[in-house]
């Protein structure tokens, strides 16, 4: 079952009523909270957009959409070389590209960044699955 925005305001209205009543103790629930983790559904440049899973891209080769923790907006990040192939499956050129890149690093655990992506698409896991968000 997929949570929709609908879904989610009955639930937290419910929560607040409960709360009124003196059934639960304490009800917190920041919207904005629930909507980046919860729901991955954002709004770039005025269409709805999935966050935090790659796609194939248009200016690079994928692209992919994030909230931007420190501005709170949404952010298209564009990675990887449209003429080059991903060669995870070759242990020596994994290495090399995860170290070249420093994945595993500080740098690249910036989901904002290129960085983070193409290490993750560098990772073991297949790219179909990646894409697919699986």
């Amino acid at each position: 079952m997929k949570i929709t925005t609908k879904i989610l305001k009955e639930i937290i209205s419910e929560g607040v009523m409960l709360e009124q009543l003196g059934v639960l103790d304490q009800f917190e629930l920041d919207l904005e909270t629930i909507n980046e983790e919860i729901l991955s559904e954002a709004e770039y440049h005025g269409r709805k957009v999935s966050l935090g899973k790659p796609m194939k891209g248009d200016v690079k080769k994928y692209k992919v959409y994030v909230k931007d923790p420190k501005t709170g907006n949404v952010k298209k990040v564009n990675f990887g070389d449209p003429n080059m192939e991903i060669r995870r499956d070759n242990p020596k050129a994994r290495k090399s590209f995860r170290a070249r890149h420093g994945c595993g690093t500080k740098r690249a655990s910036n989901r904002t960044k290129a960085a983070f992506w193409s290490c993750k698409m560098w990772s073991k896991k297949p790219v179909s699955k990646i894409l697919k968000g699986k």
